[in-house]
């Protein structure tokens, strides 16, 4: 397939020589051969941040404007309050950095006709860095916190497999960062050297995502919840500041209350500047009727709140904020070690298939509890589960909407089946015992027959959806709902198959390099195995801006206008945000 050439590069580095092997292509092909050579580049150096100040959660957080001065580099190098920053925040980032000036990613990238924006990428926390800022932002409570949630993986590891067997406990994933590979270990880690190699990994602008924090939002204990969630937003927040034109990160946002997700929204948008808010879902809670009859053995007894729909709390406060606040929410759930993901003696087993489980879960509570409707102007995103089970769920709905509608379901209504005829066939075609039950109207009350409806209020399933016509289940699933697909999954291509998705869909696909985690050997690799659904025909060039640049832009764009402003891609963004939805790109 042919793309249009126009070079809209950030950078203006070249080079070239030959470095890589064949391999074999995601999709069972054999790979062309890559080339690229590392080179040495300097960048101008930037101001060195000040670490930000200690805010408990629950108070509310000043930036001066001498602190304003000092990041916008416009005071002199004395710390603003006095303070003195982390050895590790105060080193000039003026070095010479490794980098390839002639990846096939960078010429991919410079053939394309439209930016490339990355809707979740990695970074790897620095523990020892991490657990001091922690200490001087939160305390004692954010350090006994982060502890606490950062054991979670290496207590099962140090496990034996039999123990781990008679605790149920899962086999959690060992050996998943980068090593061999060195130069994407340290670019992970260091904010400032991923912004630095974008261009050889053929990415205008990055968002960027936990890793050890991917799970602090869920921790039980309220105290330790806030505690570990405010200090990760401050620390990170000051570890990315002055990246903002190529790579932001996303706050993290506790969501066991309404209460305490409106207060870090509040918090992270408007004292520390997120614009990427990544809200918690299935909070782990007690069943009542343990707790109250069998308490001891209450903690045992968890069901997941998926609060969309059935949850103790109303959450329409959280997107009536996100709306106030102009954000988009985003998802990064997991179901790893749970459930049906729970092997002691295999991690892939529990990994595979565990991100699209949970965001299957919410995506279908969001749609059931009428949240799309209610809110129509916000967009969701649920990310690192790829697309398949998206377009599973879709037509899912539709087909139990077909069936299970308030005037369809009245085909399966007890009152409604004819007795006399029913007696009619089964003296025809059944045996003695059965006519003379059915005669006595026996076996017709229970299981699935019977005239029972516990208790609902309303016998449509869909009624907080207030469906109208089947064109409403389109409407209030395919444009409110984004999702995070990697590079190296061909089912991604299902999200534009047209042919394949009822009513003619094409779902929205984010593209997800997921650099900073194991499955990505090679960060310059990621955006040209994303473009071998190109070069398979499996879609076509305009599907791939959708998926590289596009589907991003619309996502954060249409809820806030102003998200890429600023930024690498704003031009370019605000002339996709101007064109309708499905027209063409001028070329």
């Amino acid at each position: 397939m042919n793309a249009s050439v126009i070079n809209t590069s950030t950078s203006d580095s070249r080079a070239t020589t030959p470095a890589s092997s064949p391999r074999m292509m995601s999709h069972g092909i054999p790979r062309r051969v890559r080339t690229g050579r590392s080179r040495v580049a300097e960048k101008v150096p930037a101001k060195a941040t000040c670490s930000m100040a200690i805010v408990p959660p629950g108070c509310i957080f000043q930036v001066t404007r001498r602190q304003i001065n000092y990041l916008e580099g416009n005071a002199d190098d004395e710390q603003p309050g006095g303070c003195v920053s982390s050895p590790q925040l105060s080193l000039s980032w003026r070095c010479a950095m490794p980098t390839n000036g002639s990846t096939e990613a960078r010429k991919l990238r410079s053939r394309l006709n439209h930016p490339i924006i990355d809707a979740d990428g990695h970074w790897l926390e620095y523990g020892p860095v991490m657990r001091e800022e922690f200490r001087r932002i939160g305390g004692d409570a954010a350090v006994e916190a982060l502890a606490t949630a950062t054991d979670r993986v290496p207590s099962s590891l140090r496990m034996s497999l039999p123990e781990r067997r008679r605790r149920r406990v899962g086999m959690e994933a060992f050996w998943s960062s980068p090593s061999e590979n060195v130069l994407d270990r340290a670019t992970a880690m260091l904010p400032r050297l991923m912004y630095e190699r974008l261009d050889d990994l053929g990415i205008d602008f990055c968002v960027v995502y936990p890793t050890a924090g991917l799970g602090f939002h869920r921790m039980q204990d309220t105290r330790l919840r806030r505690a570990i969630c405010r200090a990760y937003n401050v620390f990170t927040a000051d570890q990315f500041r002055g990246l903002e034109d190529r790579v932001i990160p996303a706050a993290i946002i506790p969501m066991y209350t309404p209460e305490e997700a409106i207060e870090e929204l509040e918090f992270a948008s408007r004292q520390l500047g997120y614009r990427v808010m990544m809200v918690g879902g299935l909070m782990r809670r007690r069943v009542p009727a343990v707790a109250e009859e069998q308490p001891d053995a209450a903690r045992f007894a968890e069901w997941y709140d998926v609060i969309g729909i059935d949850s103790d709390y109303d959450y329409d406060p959280v997107w009536e904020k996100c709306r106030a606040l102009r954000v988009a929410p985003s998802f990064h759930n997991g179901a790893r070690s749970i459930l049906l993901r729970n092997s002691p003696s295999n991690f892939c087993y529990n990994h595979i298939g565990h991100f699209a489980s949970a965001g299957h879960a919410v995506a279908k509570a969001l749609f059931f509890g009428g949240v799309t409707r209610r809110f129509p102007d916000l967009n969701f995103a649920f990310l690192e589960g790829g697309v398949g089970w998206a377009c599973m769920l879709y037509a899912d709905l539709i087909g139990h909407w077909d069936k299970r509608n308030r005037q369809s379901i009245e085909s399966t209504n007890p009152n409604k089946l004819d007795l006399a005829a029913l007696l009619g066939y089964t003296q025809k075609y059944g045996r003695d015992a059965m006519v003379d039950a059915v005669r006595r109207g026996e076996g017709l009350e229970g299981d699935s027959n019977s005239k029972l409806t516990g208790g609902l209020e309303d016998l449509d399933d869909y009624f907080r959806c207030k469906v109208a016509r089947k064109e409403d289940l389109r409407d209030l699933f395919v444009p409110r709902f984004y999702f995070g697909c990697e590079a190296d999954d061909p089912v991604n291509a299902w999200a534009f198959n047209r042919r394949a998705n009822p009513m003619g869909a094409r779902l929205n696909a984010l593209f997800s390099s997921d650099i900073g985690h194991f499955d990505v050997p090679d960060m310059t690799e990621v955006v040209p195995e994303a473009y071998e659904l190109v070069e398979h025909e499996l879609i076509t060039a305009d599907d791939f801006r959708d998926f590289m640049f596009t589907n991003a832009v619309r996502f954060w764009g249409e809820v806030n206008p102003d998200f890429f402003k600023g930024t690498a891609v704003e031009k370019a963004a605000a002339e996709a945000l101007a064109r309708p939805v499905g027209a063409p790109a001028v070329r």
